[in-house]
């Protein structure tokens, strides 16, 4: 065995190739809403849910824990956000550098305070 995904990429979407919510990114941060899934869901959605029960993931976690590429991950998570049946946040942007001088001042007063 490969570990490789015994059904296709392509047949866990439904064939779908392009996610409707095309502002999604690999690192968008999943939850799963509080709406209960619809009998009838799509495997694959409901495995993208069902790996959402313990809290939030990014696409790329979510992909690496169902086994599917970035892309099928992004149209099931369309898919789902469709329905409202989960919600999606843009990444965290990286934090800014410090100013080297205010860490300096900082320090300065943590030293004094340790001197007092």
């Amino acid at each position: 065995m490969t570990g490789r995904p015994l059904v296709p990429a392509y047949l866990s979407t439904g064939g779908t190739a392009r996610s409707s919510r095309p502002h999604l990114e690999r690192l968008s941060v999943l939850t799963r809403g509080a709406r209960a899934a619809p009998a009838g869901l799509p495997a694959a959605e409901l495995a993208l849910l069902e790996a959402l029960d313990d809290g939030s993931l990014t696409v790329v976690e979510a992909a690496a824990l169902l086994r599917l590429p970035v892309s099928a991950v992004r149209v099931l998570a369309g898919a789902l956000l469709d329905r409202g049946l989960l919600a999606a946040r843009a990444p965290v942007p990286p934090a800014e550098r410090f100013d080297p001088d205010l860490l300096k001042r900082v320090a300065d007063g943590l030293r004094a305070l340790k001197h007092d």
